[in-house]
């Protein structure tokens, strides 16, 4: 690892950015022409102390999900983010893994909607990123490696995975779900991500072995879903979808459809989550 071009990297990132493009009030800027470092290490999810140690050039080297969280935080590109990646001697990630490189643009529209809950996910529905309201309604991203990252393989082999889910949502969920699994695998054409979920869900799942071999196929775009939330309750909300252009990744986001009480649970939801965040 070059530590002292890893951080002198970091710091030249960190100039170019305003805190209205990542979300961040103005406040008082104290001369900086960017973001503080202080307000880097939250929105990579690091101490300022060890994010202060980077950009000295010294302290330990970053995992590659710290690597890919600076990346997000500093919205990189694509080229400078693999360059980051080489700097911190880190492989670059595949396009599917768990540190893919979030589009800049679905993170700007993101954090566009601060009222709304919302996440990036993989096509084999892994949470990338997802706002404080998201984390409210859903529950935080789980600490997961591998397979049981998609939320796909968990809905299968995870009883627990379907408890925000009304149970009478479940067949129609697992139907969708198996329908644009199919799609995905044939637009990435036998990718090996892809074809050793669907063989080990065939071996373990009996409800998914019965509807693969129905055939249906349908891209996931736009649904209506009732959650069950702890303390709130049933919330029936519309769940719609942005695909980014080569469809690896998702926008999600919840609305309250017209009518109903929806609109008014996302009000305390929003409550909730801030109270969340203050503990």
């Amino acid at each position: 690892m070059d530590l002292q071009e890893f951080g002198a990297f970091l710091r030249s990132r960190r100039d170019r950015i305003k805190p209205g493009e990542v979300g961040l009030p103005a406040g008082t800027r104290h001369r900086v022409p960017g973001l503080r470092r202080d307000e880097v290490a939250v929105l990579a999810g690091a101490s300022t102390d060890y994010y202060n140690q980077l950009e000295q050039g010294r302290g330990a080297q970053p995992s590659e999900q710290m690597v890919a969280a600076l990346a997000r935080a500093l919205r990189l590109t694509a080229d400078e983010r693999s360059h980051l990646y080489f700097l911190a001697g880190r492989p670059v990630p595949p396009r599917h893994s768990l540190s893919a490189h979030v589009h800049p643009g679905m993170l700007d529209l993101l954090e566009r909607l601060p009222a709304t809950p919302a996440a990036v996910i993989t096509d084999l529905h892994a949470v990338l990123v997802q706002n404080r309201l998201a984390t409210a309604l859903l529950g935080p991203i789980p600490p997961v490696q591998g397979r049981a990252a998609s939320f796909v393989h968990r809905w299968f082999t995870d009883p627990d995975a379907r408890s925000r889910y009304h149970p009478d949502e479940h067949g129609h969920q697992s139907r969708v779900f198996v329908a644009d699994l199919r799609a995905v695998a044939a637009r990435r054409g036998g990718d090996e991500q892809v074809s050793g979920l669907i063989d080990e869900l065939l071996a373990t799942s009996a409800e998914f072995a019965g509807l693969w071999a129905r055939q249906e196929v349908a891209v996931r775009r736009a649904d209506r879903k009732r959650l069950v939330h702890p303390e709130l309750g049933v919330i029936e909300l519309d769940c719609l979808s942005l695909l980014s252009e080569d469809g690896s990744q998702r926008l999600l986001w919840f609305t309250a459809p017209a009518g109903g009480d929806a609109a008014e649970k996302l009000a305390l939801l929003d409550v909730l989550g801030s109270q969340d965040v203050g503990a």
